[in-house]
């Protein structure tokens, strides 16, 4: 049985809150900006159609529009979050479809645009394993030198039947070549994951936690299946609702408690759920049960059990 590491923090998992505190010792907002970007799988070039579980109107504030410019975006989100919070620095968030897809000339103008605001100290840019490059990560690691860079990679399943079913046009042996190609080079490297989607079991998420172990990532974003509208999973779950088992919240939460054990302890999570907007999603609907809570239920059973992340992790690494 492996000893509870020492974290930064109270909880029984390395959680993102404390390791952000100690990193910055003052308060940080993300601004969700969107630069006008597709992905591969949308316009053509692998697929058409999207993820499909991809409703982008699910995380997009009133700000954040690719009509608007960088500047805007950015300036209006400050303007948002200053209401409340007046000192505080920010991360210019490149959150909408796949934000390294592009020539390597438009990255460099959206990104210093971005970090022209004396408010902004780093970006967070979320992507796909298949849309990165040397030459693209060569310039991001010199913007690492100067700021908080994190390059957030949609994962969502170590199981390449899975990505071909949601049409996400990739595989994981894609994740696995994008992740090492970013890492030792200064650059945070962040891990989104989905637990829930079609077809896949308990000992499948359980390989999840296994295989993602193994990459070198920084931190790990969770969240359950939802059904969105407008989506292509919302037409298969209308016709067919009997595939799809979806997480009650506690359901959920002991499941987030096995996946834990199994993850390398190192790894920093981030997030355990999506709240999408109530009158976009169909299923599951949990009560209005909030983010908060339910990270204060997975640490309060952690802590019933005595277990901890990583208890059970093997401590294997891709090489």
């Amino acid at each position: 049985m492996n000893n509870k590491p020492n974290w930064k923090g109270r909880r029984n998992y390395n959680d993102f809150s404390s390791y952000f505190k100690s990193i910055f010792k003052q308060r940080i907002q993300k601004i969700s900006i969107n630069a006008g970007f597709t992905c591969p799988n949308r316009d053509g070039s692998k697929s058409t159609g999207g993820c499909a579980y991809c409703n982008n109107n699910t995380f997009s504030p009133f700000y954040c529009n690719p009509k608007k410019t960088i500047k805007q975006q950015i300036d209006e989100g400050i303007d948002f979050f200053a209401a409340k919070y007046k000192t505080q620095k920010y991360l210019a968030y490149f959150q909408a479809y796949s934000n390294t897809y592009a020539p390597l000339s438009v990255l460099k103008k959206l990104y210093s645009e971005a970090l022209e605001n004396p408010s902004v100290i780093g970006l967070v840019i979320a992507t796909r394993p298949d849309c990165i490059d040397k030459q693209k990560l060569n310039y991001i690691e010199q913007l690492a030198k100067k700021y908080y860079v994190t390059i957030e990679y949609g994962i969502e399943s170590s199981l390449n039947e899975t990505l071909k079913k949601i049409n996400r046009s990739h595989t994981f042996e894609d994740t696995i070549h994008a992740i090492k190609l970013s890492a030792n080079r200064g650059i945070h490297i962040g891990a989104h994951l989905i637990l829930g989607l079609e077809g896949e079991n308990y000992l499948d998420f359980i390989e999840h936690a296994k295989q993602i172990s193994k990459l070198p990532i920084n931190t790990l974003k969770l969240h359950q299946l939802q059904i969105i509208k407008n989506t292509k999973l919302e037409k298969d779950y209308l016709k067919n609702p009997d595939n799809y088992n979806l997480f009650t919240a506690d359901s959920y939460i002991n499941l987030v408690i096995d996946f834990l054990e199994h993850l390398n302890p190192d790894i920093i999570v981030e997030r355990f759920v999506s709240e999408s907007p109530s009158d976009l999603l169909i299923a599951p609907k949990w009560n209005r049960v909030k983010n908060f809570e339910i990270v204060e239920k997975i640490d309060k059973k952690l802590k019933e059990k005595q277990t901890w992340q990583g208890r059970l992790y093997d401590g294997i690494y891709y090489t």
